[in-house]
């Protein structure tokens, strides 16, 4: 079985206190410090440090799952992800998987986040 290779994002400040997103094979892409005052929702801090990472293991629901546990639950906070066809998004505790494009499974991963407080200007991730 050929194995992926996934990269994502985690904002660094969306990381629950104590949190640890420290799956098998990840590995540090990039690393960089944002001003986000003018865009970031009204509980959300105006600097966040964007973390960019890599892995080549083919364990799509346990890295999602990994960030599923890291994430705040406050604020609706999220990460991202593609793997081939397939878009993940995860918010705290909850995974939504379904085939870029699939306009049914982002408008439920959408109006998910609204749910949560994920402010509407950040619900844009690409498809």
């Amino acid at each position: 079985m050929s194995r992926s290779h996934i990269t994502g994002y985690v904002i660094g400040e969306s990381l629950r206190p104590g949190a640890v997103f420290q799956p098998p094979g990840l590995r540090l892409r990039n690393v960089t410090r944002l001003d986000v005052s003018a865009s970031a929702g009204p509980a959300q801090p105006g600097l966040w440090t964007l973390v960019e990472w890599e892995t080549d293991s083919d364990d799509v629901s346990g890295l999602a799952q990994a960030l599923a546990e890291a994430l705040e639950p406050e604020n609706g906070w999220y990460a991202d992800f593609t793997v081939g066809d397939e878009r993940v998004v995860v918010f705290a505790g909850k995974v939504f998987r379904y085939r870029r494009g699939d306009a049914a499974g982002r408008a439920e991963a959408i109006a998910y986040g609204r749910s949560v407080g994920t402010p509407e200007h950040q619900l844009d991730w690409e498809e």
